[in-house]
């Protein structure tokens, strides 16, 4: 290769990295009145009545406010930019700024975020939120920042839970020969299993009709998802053990963080603490408003004692010595 071809290629793939950075974060008069507004482009798969996609708005109208206009945020709903695990690609290669995403399916990218599928680590709500409010947390948010991955806050998705077709699950007991849905996820598996089910990994579109169907004889998860994909029409048991909390994230690019500069960094960071704790309010109300809608249509909340099923699940804990999930586990445990 001459020097003219090897300065040639060398500007085209200059050219594709600027085009997309562009893409990532622009700047250009959006208000005709001549004065340049760096826009950062977020995207996220959920529907705009969400109360996570509420809290990204509220941050989105706070950041305009701390700005005066000089750093915005343009949300992209419903996966119109494409599915989760996409738009945290997009973050790593720098074609888009910012997503919401589950740290369920940040764990192939950061490990460490496999903490929260632990079973049975948080003593309550409470002790949860101490552990995201408090230094764990926000390093929790920065380890993925070598990996192109930097955190902004944390969004409340609730607790987990146990909801079944045919019978109550009151105890680990209950649990026997049924075959339950879980994510594609080792420890959800591994929870299971231990809890005595049969495991059974399916598409959260196909959930339903495999409710409906017998393929399933039950699942797990929040009470708002509970309801608003009608899973209570099929599932008229609802035992709130809460297994696991899996919070949501905001994750921003590393590139599109550091570009920032310390001014526009802060503007951003206190926009998104704001949103955090608007959006669990919201869900606390969206919680509430859920279970009394699906109390109205027949489902029996259903009473159990989890320390049965911490108690089956602890020789999970013992798995975890020597990966990056144990020292995170130490210190949750130690944070009360």
């Amino acid at each position: 290769m001459d020097r003219s071809t090897s300065f040639f290629s060398l500007g085209v793939v200059a050219g594709v990295l600027s085009a997309a950075f562009v893409f990532t974060y622009t700047a250009g008069d959006r208000d005709g009145g001549g004065d340049s507004a760096k826009v950062l482009k977020l995207a996220h798969g959920l529907d705009t009545g969400h109360p996570v996609h509420l809290g990204m708005v509220r941050m989105q109208e706070r950041v305009a406010e701390l700005s005066g206009g000089r750093l915005k945020i343009d949300i992209y709903p419903s996966g119109v930019l494409g599915s989760e695990v996409q738009c945290i690609e997009q973050l790593q290669s720098g074609e888009l700024a910012m997503t919401k995403t589950s740290t369920a399916a940040m764990e192939s990218f950061i490990p460490q975020l496999g903490i929260f599928g632990v079973p049975y680590l948080f003593d309550d709500e409470d002790h949860f939120w101490r552990v995201i409010d408090s230094e764990v947390g926000r390093e929790l948010l920065a380890i993925g920042e070598d990996s192109g991955l930097f955190g902004l806050c944390f969004y409340d998705a609730g607790s987990r839970n146990f909801y079944s077709t045919d019978k109550p699950i009151r105890s680990p007991a209950d649990l026997q020969g049924m075959k339950i849905r879980v994510q594609n996820s080792r420890m959800a598996i591994a929870m299971v299993e231990a809890l005595g089910g049969s495991p059974t990994p399916i598409a959260w579109g196909e959930l339903y009709s495999a409710l409906a169907q017998g393929v399933v004889d039950g699942a797990e998860n929040n009470m708002p998802s509970f309801e608003s994909n009608r899973h209570y029409e099929e599932c008229k048991y609802f035992t709130p053990d809460a297994h696991t909390r899996v919070p949501d994230l905001l994750m921003i690019s590393t590139t599109v963080w550091q570009s920032l500069d310390p001014q526009e960094q802060a503007w951003l960071q206190e926009a998104a603490d704001i949103s955090s704790t608007y959006q669990r309010e919201l869900w606390a109300v969206k919680t509430m408003e859920s279970m009394a809608k699906v109390i109205a249509a027949g489902v029996e909340i259903v009473d159990c004692d989890p320390s049965a099923f911490q108690l089956a699940c602890e020789p999970i804990k013992a798995t975890l010595a020597g990966t990056p999930v144990e020292p995170w586990m130490h210190r949750i445990q130690a944070t009360k």
